[in-house]
């Protein structure tokens, strides 16, 4: 019957930790205070985030098609990233928001897309006012980069809000006007409309080398309407007390897990490589047990110890 799909619904969420997961992406969100994700790309990565203390995990999409060896442009498909969020979902108990680039076609992918996550756990999805296939926006070379239309894209996060099934999944609206070389009143003409869509938070992103984009839009938005989200990577030097004293909400350090592991693996492969030894390159990295410890073994075990039989 309905009331018994329902019922098993609530217990494959319950399963997932999405209630409690949601509820505090949310909290974050509307927080107050100025809170932070920091980006994962695996199982392991998500892992490493939750014990460094963060409150919550950014699912990066450019770091997850790069540990897939792919590029950032939809060449992994929306499947694919689900299996690895689903890892990363599991491996953890804090809150997870993904970068779901442009919801992954029109508005009915989008909403495939929120049952999918909701199943397994996710938060919330982060969605992006541009074209499918999306390119990376941080890719210099690029000349302005075409974006959604705005009625279109404001009628997709209505179809994610309305497909949700947990009352406090987050759909985040990435403008990316100040990206594809538009003013001021173009990202705030698209928050207006977003916000008013139903999005939870708006990520309002710029590839200046100074904050001087966000600077602007805060001080014109109306804060009450919508929290707004931003990605630092261009302009790091810049204090986090200044975003919290513009208003801004959360700050999401966006790739930098993926480039230490991608940093740390040449040196230690060139070292190896050069020395053919071991022994230097053993020095600076984890040791098995310590692998053995994020994959959680010792719970292995102890269910070992309670279920086989013994000899």
């Amino acid at each position: 019957s309905f009331c018994t799909l329902l019922e098993m619904a609530s217990v494959a969420r319950h399963c997932s930790g999405l209630p409690s997961k949601a509820k505090a992406l949310r909290g974050m969100l509307k927080s107050d205070k100025l809170e932070f994700l920091m980006e994962a790309h695996n199982g392991i990565s998500a892992k490493i985030v939750e014990e460094a203390g963060f409150k919550a995990i950014w699912g990066s999409g450019l770091s997850l098609s790069a540990q897939l060896g792919v590029r950032d442009n939809n060449e992994a498909s929306w499947t694919q990233c689900a299996e690895v969020w689903e890892f990363m979902s599991n491996a953890t108990s804090i809150p997870m928001l993904v970068d779901a680039d442009t919801g992954y076609g029109n508005f009915n992918n989008a909403r495939m897309l929120v049952r999918k996550l909701e199943q397994i756990g996710v938060a919330g999805a982060c969605i992006e006012d541009k074209l499918f296939p999306k390119t990376n926006s941080l890719l210099d070379e690029r000349g302005a980069q075409p974006l959604a239309d705005v009625v279109e894209f404001a009628n997709k996060i209505t179809a994610m809000k309305d497909t949700q099934t947990d009352e406090n999944f987050c759909v985040v609206a990435r403008i990316e006007s100040f990206i594809a070389g538009w003013p001021l009143e173009e990202a705030l003409k698209r928050a207006d409309a977003y916000s008013a869509a139903g999005a939870d938070a708006l990520l309002v992103h710029s590839k200046k080398s100074n904050p001087s984009d966000i600077e602007a839009f805060m001080a014109a938005w109306d804060k009450s309407k919508c929290p707004v989200v931003i990605v630092p990577t261009n302009y790091p030097t810049t204090p986090v007390a200044c975003f919290q004293e513009i208003g801004v909400s959360s700050v999401i350090w966006a790739n930098h897990n993926i480039r230490a592991s991608i940093a740390a693996m040449q040196a230690t492969t060139k070292k190896i490589y050069e020395e053919q030894s071991l022994v230097e390159a053993s020095k600076n990295i984890a040791t098995v047990k310590e692998v053995f410890r994020l994959q959680n073994q010792k719970e292995y075990l102890d269910a070992e110890d309670k279920y086989l039989p013994k000899q």
